[in-house]
């Protein structure tokens, strides 16, 4: 009997349980499932994930390693676990299983394998700021990946040895390096590759002062990285990307950049990535004279980079806390800090350092409320400071030291010499703040620019994303992936699945009582129902003809309880269809109809067993389902009766299988079906 309301349906939640590795590992793990788990290990490492579960993982894997004497194996697992702990800034503990990882690659003898633990033991030597080892591993990985001839492998390493060249200050060869790996990596398709020259290359025009074009390259390989939601690239990119804006003096977003950048890091447990972000900061605070939150971002900063063994990173934040003491008139520890971190950049060969590191101790020799003020000394420094600057192009520290030395030359009243380096001073200020300014300009428009592009690709999302959800409401989100990605026909065997047919009894009559408009309205609401009852009995609506109303259990997903989702959802669907609630608004006309008509009742069929499943045609896709099980189905519910759910003796005993007391099946007999013959047939009831 049909009462007329109006009903609410819940949605279910799907519940996803992730099994850990512990779960998963037995101690008669096969070859294969190792196989698969360094596989999947190794894609992790990859897409960059979670490097501290990466590590957990590894070394479970070495544990059940050890017992299966797999060398190919063990050396991969060793080189993931390294290559976790670099990524993580702890790359003194990767050294050892990096060179473990070699030693098994060269014992079995896999060039393959070799050129991976040459590479990652070079990556571990960078990490260490031991640049002419790195240069040295790094080259024996690219001569091995070019005699495999693995362009891959030779765009990796072309592109580390390009890192390496950075950090010694040579931008022309960094370059040259970044060029040729940046060629393969577009060859080959590789956006992650694409993305890490991309900033490569950015950083270098940084260096050059070139924030235009940095800012530029940086944003192109954020992109990238969050298209491929790479988070450790996010991180280094947004990292660089304040850089920039702190050296164009806008500092409140210079600390939004270094701030995102430091919770992904953190995130991640980089280490390394977290002591750069934390340095930054703290130089951004120094920039604003707020020099005590300065000094506490350059310690912490500097206790990680001394925990991790990067060499240059502790020369640099000693080099920073030296500025901080200069600026408080502390000389004495100014000198300290300075003398500390241009040894380190002397050992390391970084001529940027030891430039910066020489102008600084020159710099405060020449402060004349210093006890050591030394103008000599000052001068030796200044002179060898401008020398390499020179070398390294970076136009803003030479003119700042053109401008130290016309002022210790004015102080000893040295005015030829004076006039000249102060002449020096104006025209390099006026060239590089002239392009400054241009490159302001540029900034500007680029930032206007990437704001309406930013504006567009979110409306653009938000289209695509409603065109989604449509078509994801036509069709099952699965099949609708394959048929974007250009699968068609799309065609599916499945050995045993579950349909359901539902048809209003007397709806022909029904449909001459009422207007178009009502009827369209009656219909949207019983079919709303059902909708509602077949997810949350996880069945597919497949579609509905006229009045009937057809779902399937087992397809297009799989489910093994088929039978029994479907008897439930049945029942379910005999019960919400016997207490819907329909409200007609006022503007729908007259309602007396509802009293002349006799109560309205559905008919239910249930059968079971294998079908055909999938998409045909080329304009308006339909999932649809073929074969006797939908056939047989579609009897049962033509058979039966009102106000019941008729099943055949395949599904009674397919729901047999699982244990459910609540279920009861009422024998009907031998009925002769149409198109089938005698059928032993049963009415599917709910014990109360």
């Amino acid at each position: 009997m049909w009462l007329f309301y109006t009903k609410k349906i819940s949605n279910t939640k799907t519940i996803t349980v992730i099994k850990t590795i512990k779960q998963i590992i037995v101690e008669t793990m096969t070859h294969d499932e190792l196989k698969i788990k360094v596989e999947e290990i190794e894609a992790m490492i990859q897409s960059g994930s979670d490097y501290a579960l990466v590590e957990t993982q590894a070394r479970e894997l070495l544990a059940e390693n050890a017992l299966m004497n797999e060398s190919e194996l063990h050396c991969r697992i060793l080189l993931a676990l390294s290559q976790s702990l670099w990524r993580r800034g702890m790359a003194k503990d990767a050294l050892p299983y990096a060179e473990q990882a070699l030693a098994l690659a060269e014992l079995i003898d896999s060039k393959k394998l070799q050129a991976k633990t040459l590479g990652n033991i070079g990556t571990v030597h960078a990490n260490l700021s031991d640049y002419s080892r790195a240069l040295e591993y790094y080259g024996k990985a690219l001569a091995l990946n070019e005699e495999l001839g693995n362009k891959a492998g030779v765009a990796i390493y072309l592109g580390n040895i390009g890192i390496v060249h950075q950090n010694l200050s040579d931008y022309a060869r960094a370059l040259e390096y970044y060029s040729k790996a940046l060629s393969l990596h577009e060859e080959l398709g590789n956006k992650a590759g694409v993305a890490s020259c991309l900033g490569n290359i950015g950083l270098v025009h940084q260096n050059l002062s070139d924030y235009a074009l940095a800012l530029e390259y940086y944003g192109k390989a954020l992109s990238l990285d969050e298209e491929l939601g790479k988070k450790t690239g996010m991180a280094t990119n947004l990292g660089n990307i304040g850089i920039v804006y702190h050296s164009l003096s806008d500092y409140s977003r210079a600390l939004e950049y270094y701030g995102k950048a430091l919770a992904l890091d953190e995130e991640l447990g980089n280490k390394a990535g977290v002591s750069r972000h934390l340095g930054n900061i703290g130089t951004v605070h120094h920039s604003l004279s707020d020099y005590a939150r300065a000094l506490e971002y350059y310690g912490k900063a500097l206790t990680l980079e001394e925990e991790l063994g990067n060499k240059a990173g502790v020369a640099n934040n000693l080099g920073n806390i030296g500025t901080v003491h200069r600026n408080l008139s502390d000389y004495a520890r100014a000198l300290e800090y300075y003398g500390k971190a241009l040894a380190l950049d002397e050992e390391l060969g970084n001529k940027a350092g030891v430039a910066i590191n020489l102008g600084n101790i020159g710099a405060t020799y020449a402060q004349q409320d210093f006890d050591g003020y030394d103008p000599a000394k000052a001068e030796e420094y200044l002179i060898k400071v401008l020398s390499g600057f020179e070398d390294i192009g970076a136009k803003n520290f030479q003119y700042e030291t053109h401008k130290g030395l016309a002022e210790l030359y004015e102080q000893q009243k040295r005015w030829e010499e004076a006039y000249k380096h102060k002449t020096k001073y104006h025209e390099l200020k006026e060239e590089v703040q002239s392009e400054e300014a241009k490159k302001k300009a540029m900034l500007m428009e680029q930032q206007k620019q990437v704001a309406e592009r930013e504006k567009e690709m979110e409306i653009d999302r938000t289209r695509f994303q409603e065109r989604e959800n449509i078509l994801n409401n036509i069709l099952p989100e699965g099949i609708t992936q394959r048929l974007i990605k250009g699968e068609n026909p799309i065609a599916d065997h499945y050995d045993g699945v579950s349909v359901l047919f539902m048809d209003i009894v007397d709806f022909t009559k029904l449909s001459t009582t009422i207007s178009a408009q009502q009827l369209v309205h009656l219909l949207n609401a019983i079919f709303t129902a059902a909708d509602g009852v077949m997810r949350e009995f996880g069945l597919e609506k497949i579609k509905t003809i006229g009045d009937a109303y057809m779902a399937v259990a087992g397809a297009p997903i799989m489910q093994e309880d088929h039978a029994h989702r479907a008897a439930n959802a049945a029942l379910k669907l005999l019960d919400v269809m016997q207490n819907l609630v329909v409200s007609f608004p006022p503007e729908y006309g007259d309602r007396s109809w509802i009293e002349s008509i006799p109560e309205i009742e559905v008919r239910i069929g249930l059968h079971c067993g294998p079908a055909a499943a999938g998409v045909v045609g080329e304009n308006k896709f339909l999932y649809d389902l073929w074969g006797d099980a939908v056939n047989t189905a579609s009897r049962m519910e033509s058979h039966g009766e009102a106000g019941k759910i008729h099943v055949s003796e395949e599904f009674k005993h397919a729901v047999e299988t699982v244990h459910e007391p609540s279920l009861r099946f009422i024998p009907r007999g031998e009925i002769e079906i149409k198109g089938k013959g005698k059928m032993k047939t049963y009415f599917l009831e709910k014990y109360l």
